[in-house]
């Protein structure tokens, strides 16, 4: 059943980030906000679910204690639907994929650890696509800087590296806080620590999304969110993938976790074919070559 579950979860969450990029209209005013509302309430609803049917012994104060892991994944996805309005998916998800490249280097300086010489070729390999990606669009070969002007289409183009550093930033925490000799989470235990800490995790996005909606509704923005289709969907997938995650990790994490990276695979072929997005050549070259890297490190570190 791993496999089944892995297989759907790469599949739901590529599914996800094409309903993010539908709902994320550059004319839309605060289109990245609305998704986060979207997200949050979803999330908030499958955490309340979790604590009535699950006796997992959830203790408040673990929203505080999560608090700094929450925030990264919550910061990193809002950056994340802000450059959405702007840059092409195909673009911006491998991208933002480079966030497990960047918990390697990330191991290596804070925590001393070795790397090993096929990841350290990946990584060069994702930082050669990435400088491709950004010469091209800092010279002339997309039309980003005509539509945006150049401060706004720099802007955009740094909101997936602030996604990718952000996630990069709670994963690497989280392996701190999801460890039982070190983790600082209340009345936990090995069955039900990773419950508790996305219990959290969802939680506190249902809180954001209550102050987010309050800060637009007093601008006097209105949110339907029955009438926001294509960004409940998005957060329907995103939670879905989550439940389909564990179950996934939990069989055989070591092939399962660089089958879920080709989910920047998925969301790219589903982007060209739904969302008519056309790069040139020289951008899909590259690309491939974020997309490579992420593969390898994923299957090498998962060994």
């Amino acid at each position: 059943m791993w496999l089944f579950f892995t297989l759907a979860t790469t599949f739901i969450w590529g599914l996800a980030e094409l309903f993010y990029k539908k709902g994320a209209n550059p004319d839309e005013k605060f289109a990245h906000l609305k998704i986060c509302v979207s997200v949050g309430v979803i999330m908030g609803m499958h955490a309340i679910f979790t604590l009535l049917t699950q006796d997992i012994g959830y203790d408040p104060i673990n929203l505080v204690r999560y608090l700094p892991v929450s925030l990264c994944y919550i910061l990193s996805m809002a950056f994340s639907f802000f450059g959405m309005r702007f840059i092409e998916e195909s673009i911006s998800d491998p991208i933002e994929n480079t966030s497990g490249a960047i918990v390697s280097l990330m191991c290596v300086i804070i925590l001393g650890e070795t790397i090993a010489t096929g990841s350290i070729i990946a990584i060069v390999i994702i930082v050669i696509g990435i400088l491709g990606l950004g010469f091209l669009e800092n010279n002339g070969d997309t039309d980003r800087k005509k539509k945006l002007g150049k401060k706004m289409a720099i802007i955009a183009f740094a909101m997936p590296f602030c996604y990718a550093t952000l996630d990069a930033l709670g994963t690497f925490l989280d392996i701190y806080y999801l460890e039982m000799e070190t983790s600082p989470l209340a009345n936990v235990n090995e069955a039900t620590i990773e419950e508790v800490a996305n219990t959290s995790y969802e939680l506190t996005f249902f809180i954001c999304a209550i102050l987010l909606l309050l800060f637009m509704w007093s601008r006097g923005v209105k949110f339907e969110l029955p009438k926001q289709r294509d960004k409940v969907l998005a957060g329907v997938c995103e939670t879905a993938g989550q439940f389909t995650y564990v179950y996934a990790m939990s069989g055989n994490g070591a092939i399962a976790a660089p089958i879920i990276s080709a989910v920047c695979v998925v969301s790219l072929t589903l982007s060209r074919i739904f969302l008519k997005e056309k790069l040139t050549r020289k951008q899909y070259l590259f690309l491939f070559l974020v997309i490579a890297g992420i593969l390898i490190l994923a299957t090498i570190e998962g060994d």
